[in-house]
């Protein structure tokens, strides 16, 4: 007999409506930064929005691959940050989803427009329109080699280190919720004795 698959429809909802004004955010923010600096500038932006890209990859991947016994261990020991890294691992899906796709996916996007604005740029230089485009192509194909490229090393290790992943993102969470004294991310965890 089939198993029926279940889709959670109010999780695509929020996704869809959280991916929209992320990426309404990221694009004016990174449009209204770029186009107030110079080419350099601009350029190293880009790279700060493809390595947000391949950081959270590699997090998705690493909360797709993680084991959840570990963490048990650490909770039972009262290492504090392991509830946060057990409530990841919990909601595997949605934050492999949300790093993978959501934020991944606007990355890509918002580094796409970032070229466009760079090759911009060009035109104060008066450079020959047929020369622009091989500018335009070549820097699309080193940004797109980077990325990919970025996303390989980041899958090998979040695959080979997903504990290790887990943990750091698990501990900077934590941190975050202390410093804004918010303690509602890893609340009602379940803790295994292992």
């Amino acid at each position: 007999m089939k198993k029926k698959i279940t889709i959670n429809k109010k999780w695509i909802l929020h996704t869809f409506l959280m991916t929209f004004i992320l990426a309404v955010i990221f694009s004016i923010v990174s449009e209204a930064l770029i186009r107030q600096v110079n080419i350099v500038v601009a350029i190293l932006l880009l790279l700060v929005i493809v390595s947000v890209g391949v950081f959270f990859d590699a997090i998705g991947i690493a909360v797709a691959a993680a084991d959840e016994k570990p963490f048990h261990a650490m909770a039972a020991s009262k290492v504090k940050s392991a509830k946060y890294s057990i409530r990841l691992l919990k909601n595997a899906s949605k934050v492999s989803n949300f790093c993978n796709d959501v934020i991944g996916d606007i990355a890509g996007i918002v580094s796409g427009t970032t070229i466009g604005i760079i090759m911009g740029f060009f035109k104060q230089y008066n450079i020959n329109p047929e020369i622009q485009v091989y500018i335009t192509i070549a820097f699309s194909g080193v940004v797109a080699a980077l990325t990919v490229g970025g996303k390989a090393i980041g899958k090998e290790i979040a695959i080979s280190k997903s504990k290790e992943v887990v943990d750091l993102t698990g501990k900077v969470i934590y941190f975050f919720d202390v410093l804004t004294l918010k303690k509602t991310f890893a609340h009602n965890v379940k803790i295994r004795k292992e």
